[in-house]
């Protein structure tokens, strides 16, 4: 199995902390973010690792990794970025990890142990931390809703209660050939600005919507986090 980081946008949310790297770059707990997947992913024992480039795409050359290019990170949103990579999407099953986030091999083999088309990693413990981050967890969480089969039924809409949200999507997630086979034919019936601007949870919802592939939610339970500003980074030092 292999696996790739996307990895081509600023972050502009970081403000001067990616004024001269992208944001995979910047440091948590001595090391960069980059680091913390890269470790999780070949201690799961993924071996094959490209990343997404954009933003700053020579601060990550020499790393021993593969490398897709999105020459329109500026201008395009995170399912663009990976469909620069569909060549290895095609060919075998991906784990996909956002750039932003750490967390440990156990979340990357409860991937690689699925059997389903398309799956995502979830914390059903997800209050508590997004409360941390920030007081009101409202303020920035999404609906995810599940069905009794384990399967995603809603996801990346505006909740009302926090009972709209029966765990936080981690951006860490499992494509299968056929899975992104979907992602593709669904895609192909947008504008191509509907295609720029598509982020992954709303691509996420239209392949529910379609009803043709199940996205298997798998809980997680570890330690892992999001880092979209230097108060996070404070947060989990």
């Amino acid at each position: 199995m292999k696996a790739i980081i996307l990895a081509a946008g600023r972050g502009s949310r970081m403000k001067s902390l990616t004024d001269e790297r992208p944001k995979c770059l910047v440091e948590l707990r001595g090391k960069p973010l980059l680091e913390w997947q890269l470790e999780s992913l070949r201690a799961a024992g993924i071996r094959d690792i490209a990343v997404v480039t954009g933003y700053k795409r020579e601060r990550l050359a020499d790393r021993g990794l593969s490398e897709f290019h999105n020459p329109r990170w500026a201008d395009t949103n995170m399912v663009s970025s990976l469909a620069c990579a569909e060549a290895w999407l095609q060919d075998q099953p991906c784990i996909v990890s956002y750039s932003d986030i750490f967390y440990s091999p156990t979340a990357v083999q409860s991937l690689m142990n699925s059997t389903a088309t398309l799956a995502v990693t979830y914390d059903p413990d997800w209050l508590q931390l997004w409360t941390d981050r920030f007081g009101d967890p409202l303020l920035d969480a999404e609906t995810f809703r599940l069905t009794d089969a384990n399967t995603l039924a809603e996801i990346g809409n505006k909740p009302q209660s926090v009972e709209d949200v029966q765990g936080q999507y981690m951006g860490l997630l499992r494509f299968t050939p056929e899975g992104w086979a979907e992602v593709v034919r669904l895609r192909a019936q947008l504008t191509p600005a509907q295609r720029d601007s598509m982020h992954m949870t709303n691509t996420l919802q239209r392949v529910i919507d379609a009803g043709r592939v199940p996205i298997e939610a798998v809980a997680y339970a570890g330690e892992w986090g999001e880092v979209d500003s230097s108060d996070d980074l404070s947060l989990y030092q």
